[in-house]
């Protein structure tokens, strides 16, 4: 028997390296053509009147930031699986926090106005886009930050809108879901509107949590690119049990009762 191991074998990372420069010679173009096409048809949407035109239970506005958020993940090589169905009218949605492509995840998914850091609102097209997609910015470490978002959370919530929020209140790199922040559950109890928990799974089970998220000292820019060459994988979006306004107890337990359903699923086979 020959012992020489195959050509790829013998040069993983080379096959490797040639691997994702042929995923970026047609992604690019393509995120290119997404930017400069789907993009200001999907901005046109978003304006009045058009946003409010009804379709099904969405309106033209949100079904039209669905499939542009839906088409940037394909893109990426994504490959989306809903499991479960996100609740209709005003929810306070609350999810595992990985990394920026959460948002985007989300949103192919269900409009939501997120709750996001404030820094988000300066990073290359994402911040430009989260300011037109309904985000309110928080200053982190703030007070007054926290209770001005608040605020504006009750009042879209009772208004009839979706928030989004991750209640980490950062990213852990992926290895675990940290503890989550009960101060945010309160615009939920205030508004009196159910909260759904959502976990997000990247790669079979989960494996690529870990490659997804933002590595040691690795800023959006070079998490951006890196995530455009990386081969195909799923991305779960598991929409869990809802826990309804007022039966639970107070936002400390609301907040414990989320994640240990999104630690649940994160952990199912």
């Amino acid at each position: 028997m020959d012992p020489t191991p195959p050509r790829a074998a013998r040069h993983p990372e080379r096959s490797g390296a040639l691997a994702r420069s042929f995923r970026y010679l047609y992604r690019i173009p393509l995120l290119l053509l997404h930017v400069l096409l789907p993009l200001p048809l999907t901005l046109l949407c978003l304006a009045p009147p058009l946003a409010r035109i009804p379709w099904g239970p969405e309106t033209l506005g949100d079904r039209a930031v669905r499939a542009w958020s839906a088409g940037l993940l394909r893109i990426f090589g994504f490959r989306l699986r809903r499991f479960g169905t996100p609740l209709p009218g005003a929810t306070l949605f609350v999810a595992n926090h990985v990394s920026w492509i959460d948002i985007e995840t989300l949103h192919s998914q269900r409009m939501m106005g997120f709750v996001a850091k404030r820094e988000i609102a300066g990073w290359p097209l994402v911040g430009w886009l989260a300011a037109r997609g309904q985000t309110i910015f928080h200053q982190r470490g703030s007070t007054d930050s926290l209770n001005g978002v608040l605020g504006q959370m009750v009042e879209r919530l009772r208004s009839g809108k979706s928030v989004g929020v991750f209640p980490e209140g950062r990213t852990r790199g992926g290895h675990e879901v940290g503890p989550f922040h009960a101060r945010i559950f309160l615009a939920a109890v205030e508004a009196q509107v159910p909260v759904q928990p959502v976990a997000l799974r990247y790669g079979e089970r989960g494996e690529a949590q870990t490659l997804v998220a933002f590595a040691p000292r690795e800023n959006f820019v070079a998490n951006f690119f890196r995530l455009l060459g990386e081969r195909a994988r799923a991305a779960e979006v598991h929409f869990l049990e809802p826990i309804p306004p007022g039966d639970i107890g107070g936002r400390r337990r609301i907040a414990e009762l989320a994640r240990e359903r999104i630690v649940a699923a994160m952990e199912q086979p």
